[in-house]
């Protein structure tokens, strides 16, 4: 008699389908105080996920500190900008990262490849190289960066459903789908 096997499953940080949500919503939401409390909970994840952690929660979650610092109204221009262009040129360069092959591609090429705006990939060699821009646009980076995240990665990761199911059956159901999908975090979602 053979044993039948059952699929593996995988450990990911979160506890369901619900905090999964959770974290999303809240990233997203607008509110500094529930941004907050998303970001304690990724933070929490990282502790127990480590290098594991999905670029795109990281990328997310630091776009988002940044969002928060800036209406918290504790730092000073100079200091914003330095905090968003840091979080800028890691996104670029983590997604990106991933496209390069043995031979150096530009970039710009790499960029359009996955749909992120060009004149991102400009302003992070603009940080990264040159003169520092104005706060206005490393804002407006942040939050372009951030829809392509939601868009690209968040919404499909939730089937793009921001609603809680209620039944305990699909909910079970839709943790394997985001546990199936955290395999996925480095490399397909690009």
């Amino acid at each position: 008699a053979r044993k039948r096997l059952r699929p593996l499953r995988t450990v990911v940080a979160w506890r369901g389908r619900a905090e999964w949500d959770q974290v999303m919503v809240g990233l997203y939401c607008g509110d500094s105080r529930l941004q907050q409390e998303a970001l304690d909970r990724v933070s929490a994840w990282k502790s127990r996920y480590g290098p594991k952690m999905p670029l795109a929660v990281d990328c997310t979650a630091e776009l988002i500190r940044c969002k928060v610092l800036d209406s918290s109204g504790r730092l000073k221009s100079h200091e914003l900008i330095l905090s968003y262009g840091l979080a800028l040129v890691r996104f670029v360069n983590l997604i990106t990262e991933r496209k390069q092959k043995m031979v150096s591609i530009p970039l710009r090429q790499l960029a359009r490849e996955v749909d992120i705006p060009i004149w991102v990939v400009d302003l992070r060699h603009e940080l990264t190289h040159g003169k520092l821009p104005r706060l206005a646009l490393c804002r407006k980076g942040c939050d372009v960066v951030l829809e392509w995240l939601r868009k690209t990665y968040w919404s499909r990761q939730l089937g793009n459903n921001l609603c809680e199911e209620s039944e305990d059956e699909e909910e079970e159901e839709e943790q394997e789908g985001v546990e199936a999908n955290a395999e996925l975090d480095n490399d397909a979602w690009e």
